[in-house]
């Protein structure tokens, strides 16, 4: 008898979660996902109110591809490229979905324009302007053929961004990997969201799980924006040393940069440590030092940084140098215990989605 209930116990054990997928309440808590993020969902074209994080040398044809075909919403990091390689990089990804993608520009990059009209030779339906404060001008000229996304770091600058033209926002906390603002995502989540009801507004910065996500969305989001968790996707071309770098790693081994000189506008960083963190120190040493002596402007300083960001990202991403290049990493990474496949990933968070529903309304 013991042992008949042991079996069952462990039968109940391995289907008893399909089982309960089955159960009414999945589908009420589904058919309310689906209302909380219609707006999102609607907005991008997708079957996920879910947009991949532009994360240079990471965001390419096969990441973004990969997640737009798996329902969610990939965007191809432009970075610093040129146009030709722009246009190569659309034209790639076009080969590889036929579902909705954007393209992330940097604002600071010197042939913006160029690279806006780029996007409207592909008919890109969606344009990011990210790295900074789009011009009016910038979004005006994207909004002629495309949706536009802008980041927005405060209330006051959201409002500037929707009366300049903006269609949504994305608002990004610290906790994010990569380029960041100096505010966590809870407090950016409630000074913003309930103000801004008229374009949708996507959740940006240490999103891992879909618990996170459908408190969001019931905030008053549209979607949310991941790029930590999508490192490690089977189809992401990064170094298999940099994915390990990532597994290993906890949330407290994400820090953020150090700005030397508050007079000096250097936007933080957040990677995990390593001694490329302390060679950037030193590459900004000398760079305000050239900005003091005159010997470089403020735009062409930053522009200095930039450059060595891309070139030890690209060393981490591409070369596997996981101690000397850049491992750009989110405070979420401590929640990445594995690679799967992005279709496999997005599922996942969906699922949670549900399951936090289900649990709320137990």
């Amino acid at each position: 008898m013991m042992k008949w209930q042991g079996t069952l116990g462990f039968l109940h054990f391995c289907f008893g979660v399909q089982n309960d997928m089955r159960d009414p309440k999945f589908d009420v808590a589904r058919a309310r996902l689906e209302k909380l993020w219609a707006a999102g969902k609607e907005f991008l074209g997708t079957d996920y109110a879910i947009m991949a994080g532009a994360m240079s040398w990471v965001s390419e044809r096969h990441l973004v591809a990969a997640v737009s075909n798996a329902g969610g919403f990939g965007v191809i990091a432009c970075g610093s490229m040129t146009p030709e390689l722009l246009s190569a990089e659309i034209a790639g990804t076009k080969a590889l979905t036929k579902k909705p993608f954007g393209v992330n520009l940097i604002t600071m990059h010197p042939m913006l324009d160029d690279l806006i009209e780029v996007c409207r030779e592909h008919e890109v339906g969606h344009v990011v302007l990210a790295g900074g404060l789009p011009s009016s001008a910038a979004i005006k000229k994207a909004k002629e053929f495309a949706k536009v996304i802008c980041f927005a770091p405060a209330l006051v600058l959201a409002k500037k961004l929707v009366r300049s033209g903006a269609d949504a926002l994305v608002i990004e906390g610290s906790e994010a990997g990569g380029h960041i603002g100096p505010v966590s995502l809870t407090v950016l989540a409630q000074e913003i969201l309930p103000e801004m009801r008229d374009v949708p507004v996507f959740c940006a910065g240490g999103i891992a799980r879909g618990e996170a996500i459908t408190g969001l969305l019931e905030q008053g989001a549209a979607g949310v924006q991941i790029g930590t968790r999508l490192v490690c996707a089977t189809e992401c071309i990064a170094h298999p040393d940099f994915k390990k770098a990532f597994i290993r790693a906890s949330a407290r081994d994400a820090v953020t940069t150090v700005q030397l000189d508050e007079r000096f506008p250097v936007i933080p960083v957040r990677a995990l440590a390593n001694k490329g963190t302390d060679e950037f120190l030193e590459t900004q040493r000398k760079v305000i030092a050239k900005f003091r002596a005159g010997e470089v402007d403020q735009g062409e300083a930053q522009l200095e940084i930039e450059h060595f960001w891309a070139g030890a990202l690209r060393r981490a991403v591409i070369d596997g140098d996981v101690d000397g290049g850049s491992v750009m990493a989110g405070q979420s990474v401590g929640m990445v215990k594995k690679e799967q496949p992005v279709s496999e990933i997005l599922e996942e968070l969906v699922e949670q989605a549900v399951q936090s529903l289900v649990r709320r309304d137990s």
